[in-house]
């Protein structure tokens, strides 16, 4: 059995030094997945619709209104750069010869949008008749959301039946009779990242989405005879043989990945530490199973040359031979060893070869008919309007610094202006002290305000500084609130705070050059060599990394082990080893944080709080 897993799956190879998660041109691989689902169309569409109202709504953007069922093109703006099409109708008459439309014109068209559309013909969106006698009906939403400054997430759900062949007529509405019935339905999911501006360096591929999690449970989906689950399928002996079955047969297009548990190891225990992290980045591109302690002997004995065991995982490439010893280095086996070591990079490793396999699938022919997206300007709706009642009320603060005025900056520091001279008459005598005093002590007067206007700015406390921390949009607070807030129980709390506020400053500044490439290394090299005009953090007191002994020391490190979201670590967890000193005395509170600007284009801050456990703390 092969230790590593390095797929051969008789594709072309790839040119030296191009890493296998981006693709030539240096975007991030897209994730696209297509499944079928015996449930009815209509009932599939309103579970699309719930699930994208559902992640809209966790994302705090305003939900969609109901979609109208009659066939038709909309757009609807639900926010800043988020976008959402709807479009519905009859399928041409066959994929190899669609109907012609009626002809469009500037005034009623706009131009198409590229990407996962499928098929040459138009789409419904000019308003013309739609064709006659169509062989089934398709619906579609693509979302358009923000992820970041200069990029933008893409998400389109497809959907598409068609007529049996030997079906009675349709309604002219383009719905199949109840008496013909429709073929099993299929849809397509995918997700891309699209830049625009300044550089930025995607992470490797497009994480799976939200939405694919919500809806793969509710749908019932299969790949051929093998379902696609959300979570892996515990398989018992019973089931053995049905496993066997959806392995080998032909019908099957995505991978199939069979995770082994070990001898001594509770089953429930493995699949939790283990088997769901790893298999985390899979869902939607490959049916997962798990062969529990009794299930595990039957099928390797039934499987000779294709075995799993010891707690391994193996993927199951499409068209296994089950009688062939050479077809066996097809199929490729992630060593328990690797899953122990690194569990990010064993997941990693573990959904490349299912992702590309699902991304060449030939694009059924329903799918494939799918008209191209076409939304003309009649059919642009507005962002919907909040009401007085909805709009969000600044918070005390905001209301301060909106109506105070601010004073001019240059960098990080008050412009003053220069005292102008004091002009004196011909003729006159010396001016008198006071008159020579007036204009510098007008001056400083106007510093003095600008100081304090500036002292308004910064956070007196924590509470506050928690409260603010969406004014730095390329930082990430997931940390524990009430430690952070309980460092203004202690006398040099709001000094801590304001020292704290300088060093997300310098972050936030540091972060916006880092995603274009511009940093020149990382925040302490940053803290070392600040560019002209940005804030200045003292380097003394930005720390790359902890020592060796806190990182071998297994308790201390666990402390350190910081929430992240999922697309930084399947685990939720990472070392956050860098760090900030905002503060001395007993307490010596840190700020501790994660650099993932070269990933996801963020920095997380897991922990503001007091010193964290190390040789020099009791």
């Amino acid at each position: 059995m092969t230790s590593d897993h390095a797929p051969t799956s008789g594709r072309p190879a790839e040119p030296p030094g191009l890493p296998r998660q981006a693709d030539q041109s240096g975007r991030a691989i897209p994730y696209r997945t297509t499944l079928t689902t015996a449930l009815p169309f209509d009932d599939v569409l309103a579970l699309v619709d719930e699930a994208l109202a559902v992640w809209l709504k966790q994302e705090g953007h305003d939900e969609p209104p109901p979609a109208d069922r009659s066939p038709r093109t909309e757009r609807l703006r639900l926010g800043e750069r988020v976008l959402l099409d709807r479009d519905t109708g009859p399928l041409p008459v066959s994929a190899e010869a669609p109907a012609t439309p009626t002809p469009a014109t500037a005034s009623d068209t706009t131009t198409p949008d590229h990407g996962s559309d499928h098929g040459p013909a138009r789409g419904l969106a000019s308003g013309g008749t739609p064709p006659v006698g169509p062989t089934g009906r398709y619906a579609r939403r693509r979302l358009r959301t923000p992820d970041g400054a200069h990029r933008t997430h893409l998400l389109t759900v497809t959907i598409a039946t068609a007529v049996p062949t030997a079906a009675p007529a349709v309604a002219p509405t383009g719905t199949p009779t109840a008496a013909g019935g429709e073929e099993p339905l299929v849809l397509r999911l995918e997700a891309d990242h699209l830049t625009a501006g300044p550089p930025v360096r995607s992470p490797g591929r497009v994480p799976v989405p939200e939405v694919a999690r919500i809806l793969l449970p509710l749908l019932d989906a299969h790949d051929g005879p093998a379902p696609l689950t959300a979570q892996p399928r515990v398989v018992t002996p019973a089931e053995v043989d049905d496993l066997i079955d959806q392995l080998c047969d032909p019908e099957r297009r995505l991978a199939a990945v069979v995770a082994s548990v070990p001898p001594s190891t509770p089953l429930e225990e493995w699949l939790a530490d283990q088997v769901q992290p790893v298999l985390h980045q899979l869902t939607g591109l490959a049916s997962l199973h798990v062969l529990d302690h009794a299930a595990l002997p039957l099928f390797n004995v039934a499987f000779e040359f294709h075995k799993v065991y010891g707690g391994a995982v193996r993927t199951y490439l499409p068209e296994v031979d089950p009688a062939s010893r050479a077809d066996a280095g097809r199929h490729q086996v992630l060593a328990t060893r690797r899953m122990s070591e690194d569990t990010r990079r064993a997941a990693g490793l573990l959904a490349r070869e299912p992702r590309q396999i699902a991304a060449d699938i030939p694009v059924p022919p329903a799918l494939a008919a799918v008209p191209p997206l076409i939304v003309p300007p009649e059919h642009r709706q507005p962002v919907r309007s909040r009401t007085a009642s909805e709009a969000p009320r600044p918070r005390a603060d905001e209301r301060r610094r909106r109506s105070a005025p601010r004073p001019a900056r240059s960098g990080s520091r008050l412009c003053v202006a220069p005292v102008a001279p004091v002009a004196v008459p011909a003729g006159a005598g010396l001016p008198s002290v006071a008159a020579l005093r007036a204009p510098a002590e007008a001056a400083f007067a106007r510093l003095a305000r600008d100081i304090a206007a500036d002292k308004e700015l910064v956070p007196e406390s924590f509470g506050e500084l928690v409260c603010r921390f969406a004014e730095f949009p390329l930082l990430q607070f997931t940390g524990d609130e009430k430690e952070t807030v309980a460092l203004d129980g202690q006398p040099d709390g709001s000094g801590w705070a304001r020292l704290a506020w300088d060093g997300l400053t310098a972050l936030q500044e540091y972060a916006a050059a880092a995603v274009r490439g511009e940093a020149g290394g990382d925040f302490k090299a940053w803290c070392e060599h600040t560019p002209p005009g940005c804030h200045h953090f003292p380097p003394r007191k930005a720390v790359r990394w902890e020592s060796r002994t806190v990182e071998s020391h297994a308790k201390w490190k666990r402390e350190r082990m910081l929430p992240v979201p999922p697309c930084v670590d399947v685990s939720r967890r990472a070392f956050m080893g860098a760090h900030l000193r905002i503060g001395g005395g007993s307490t010596a509170p840190r700020l501790h944080y994660l650099d993932d600007c070269s990933g996801s284009g963020r920095i997380y801050v897991g922990y503001i709080g007091q010193h964290l456990t190390n040789t020099r703390t009791n």
